[in-house]
């Protein structure tokens, strides 16, 4: 472990795209909005001021929100239309982005000592920042840059099976001239991120440090079985699959319907009064979106009607009530840059079966605090349900390993591994070639 010999007193943490404070699983919350909101929270219990940027989806919305705790707040700039817009429109308006944050921080008279920024669009606009601060920084470097992706585009369109489910070419290209040009340094969730990193952009290992992400352990704990069914609605003989997550098809939701379909078709018994709960997306919309109308049609098609509910999006504190209803968190993911859904669940005391890809293969021990299968095998992912539905022994020692590993992946742990990479930047320390595991 590198000891920090210098911190930031002020960090300006970018998420453009989406709020911190959104609610979870709609089209673009997930781990990024937990990350942003549950570190920041923690630097703020460091004595570190951190000012989190977002677009402003709403005009109602006040400017500025303190739920972040002390030294915390998070800032809605209005860059476009004050509105949900489609990821991909937001490049337009970056550099009303930029000019936004930095009359903000003109107003305010704050100089910020770092910039943390999260995503392909959040790069762009830090460079920017970069660029408008410079002189109010010492050093010819300027303001610090560390950059983290969340998920790759390229990765994404490596696992696509159509073009409307590929990156663009604009976002690709803000991918690869953040890494070769903007930023500091990277941060990578996993070792195998790091591998993603160079070999598809060419990324310069020596840029990279790894810090995997935390889990709240204070919400995310062991509750009573059968006080968290009373508590959302599961009748107490019923047994509960989980889904979380966004409802988008790198999620493989489709392969966990049919799974499930194998089963009841196969082993009907095993699945009687089994209830399989997709947390995500806005099932209830009067025009789903194409994700979502595709997953309520193959429900209906593969005969799993009774067995498959909705349930939509939820706020992040009601979420260990499903975990700790559920026998097993299922993640069929097609790619995942971490997981932090699994965390969740683990800590819970939840096992989690899951796409060997990406991070999940990182998170999740097979055979220890879950299962690995591949991804798109709906035969594989059956018989590791089957397991997990008909071996209570196996299911519980499973859990109580999750929950044992879960304790490894505080947020204190990953502001551990972090601020020594703040350090780096603003008090340039000598330190070995290569990758910097911390």
């Amino acid at each position: 472990m590198i000891e920090p010999t210098n911190i930031p007193s002020r960090v300006a943490m970018l998420s453009v795209h989406t709020c911190p404070l959104a609610l979870l699983g709609g089209k673009k919350t997930g781990g990024m909005n937990v990350y942003v909101r549950e570190f920041s929270r923690e630097l703020g219990r460091r004595g570190i001021q951190v000012d989190v940027f977002t677009r402003s989806q709403d005009d109602c919305q006040p400017r500025v929100r303190h739920d972040l705790g002390f030294g915390g707040r998070v800032i809605h700039i209005p860059a476009g239309p004050e509105e949900p817009i489609p990821v991909a429109e937001i490049s337009n308006y970056l550099d009303e982005f930029v000019s936004g944050v930095v009359a903000f921080a003109r107003e305010e008279e704050i100089n910020y000592d770092l910039i943390h920024s999260h995503y392909w669009l959040s790069g762009l606009v830090a460079e920017g920042l970069k660029a408008a601060w410079s002189s109010t920084r010492s050093g010819r470097n300027g303001v610090p840059i560390v950059q983290m992706f969340h998920t790759l585009g390229l990765m994404k369109n490596r696992i696509a099976l159509s073009e409307d489910e590929k990156a663009g070419s604009e976002r690709i290209a803000g991918e690869k001239q953040i890494i070769k040009q903007i930023a500091d340094l990277l941060v990578a969730a996993t070792p195998a991120e790091v591998a993603q990193l160079n070999w598809l952009y060419g990324a310069n290992t020596e840029k990279v440090r790894i810090a995997p992400p935390g889990v709240n352990l204070e919400l995310f704990h062991p509750l009573s079985q059968k006080e968290a069914k009373e508590e959302v609605g599961i009748p107490a003989h019923h047994r509960n699959i989980l889904f979380v997550g966004r409802i988008e098809p790198l999620k493989g939701v489709d392969t966990l319907f049919r799974a499930i379909a194998l089963i009841q078709k196969r082993r009907p018994e095993a699945v009687k009064d089994v209830c399989v709960a997709v947390i995500g997306g806005d099932p209830w919309a009067p025009d789903p979106d194409g994700e979502m109308a595709r997953l309520q049609a193959l429900r209906a098609e593969l005969g799993i009607l009774d067995t498959v509910a909705f349930l939509g999006a939820k706020d992040q504190e009601r979420l260990p009530y499903y975990y700790a209803a559920a026998h097993m968190l299922v993640m069929p993911s097609h790619y995942e840059s971490f997981g932090m859904v699994a965390l969740e669940a683990m800590a819970v005391g939840t096992p989690v079966i899951a796409s060997e890809v990406g991070g999940l293969a990182f998170v999740v021990r097979d055979g220890e605090t879950g299962f690995h299968v591949p991804s798109r095998d709906p035969e594989a992912l059956a018989e590791k349900i089957y397991t997990l539905l008909t071996d209570p022994d196996c299911r519980q020692q499973m859990g109580r390993n999750a929950r044992r590993r879960a304790q490894n992946y505080s947020w204190a742990n990953t502001a551990d591994r972090i601020l020594p990479i703040y350090a780096e930047l603003i008090s340039p320390i000598s330190a070995p070639d290569g990758v910097h595991v911390l």
